[in-house]
Order: structure tokens, then sequence, then C-alpha cells
């Protein structure tokens, strides 16, 4: 029982991240306006972004649906450990800067022709929020055990 409402509630985020995502492409702006016009990030509001807009298929240190985000600025793209990438995004030579996540997270195809990702985050405020998180030394670093473990 409880592995059939964990799917449900699976099931109703991803829903609602793409009806979010189907709403926002509607007035998203260009990739390049996007990237020149990055307003400040604040990391606690990304946090809560990241989780409910990029939790339903990433974590920060499990690939899911899509890669793990933990240590992703700076990170050359398609190169997670275990994960399936487009032939598109391996080959793409990019690396994660915040400006390259600017427009990633603006339009993905627009930067990567033919990857699979297909989420956009149209509104400047959000991505600067989220990839303010990702920068985060919390976020950025290596998972670390807890303590006494």
């Amino acid at each position: 029982m409880t592995s059939l409402r964990l799917s449900t509630a699976v099931l109703g985020a991803v829903f609602m991240t793409c009806l979010l995502a189907a709403r926002e492409a509607q007035a998203a702006p260009a990739p390049a306006a996007a990237a020149a016009a990055s307003p400040p990030g604040d990391p606690r509001r990304g946090a809560s972004l990241y989780e409910t807009r990029c939790g339903a298929c990433h974590s920060l240190d499990a690939n899911r649906i899509g890669p793990s985000h933990r240590g992703v600025v700076g990170r050359r793209a398609g190169t997670v450990p275990g994960f399936a990438y487009s032939s598109a995004l391996k080959a793409s030579g990019l690396v994660w800067t915040r400006a390259n996540l600017d427009r990633w997270l603006t339009a993905p195809a627009a930067l990567v022709k033919g990857t699979a990702m297909g989420f956009r985050m149209p509104v400047a405020q959000d991505r600067a929020d989220v990839i303010a998180y990702l920068s985060s030394p919390a976020v950025a670093g290596v998972k670390r055990p807890a303590a006494g473990r």
C-alpha cells in the first residue's frame, strides 16, 4: 500500500511539473536574452523550487529519470556515472557554468538539439534561484556521510 501511495505521489508530481512547464513555456524568453539578464539568486527559494519543479525527475545524490545534481556546477555535461544521456548531450562539450545552466533551463532543446530534456523554466528569477541553490556550498560539494557513521 505504501508503494502504491508513493507511486501515485510521484506520478502526481510528474503531472504537475509537466502542467507547470506547459503553462510557463507560453511566455519563454529567447535563451540568449534570458542569460544576459539573470537576476541574483536566492538559494533558499531555489531549494524549494528544486524540490517542487525538478524533484520529480532529479535528485541531488541519485540518478532518476534525470541525472543526479550534486556538484553539477562546473561539471562537464553528460558525465554522471550510471546515467544514460542522449548522444547529443554527451557530445555537446558543455560545462555546467551558471550561464550555461541559465541557458539550459530557459530552453534545453535550443541549447542542445536532440537532448531528451524537455522541461523549461522561463522565469528568470526562478532559474537564478535554482542555480544559486545548486551553486551553494551545501549542494556543490561531495556528499559526506553523517557524523557517527
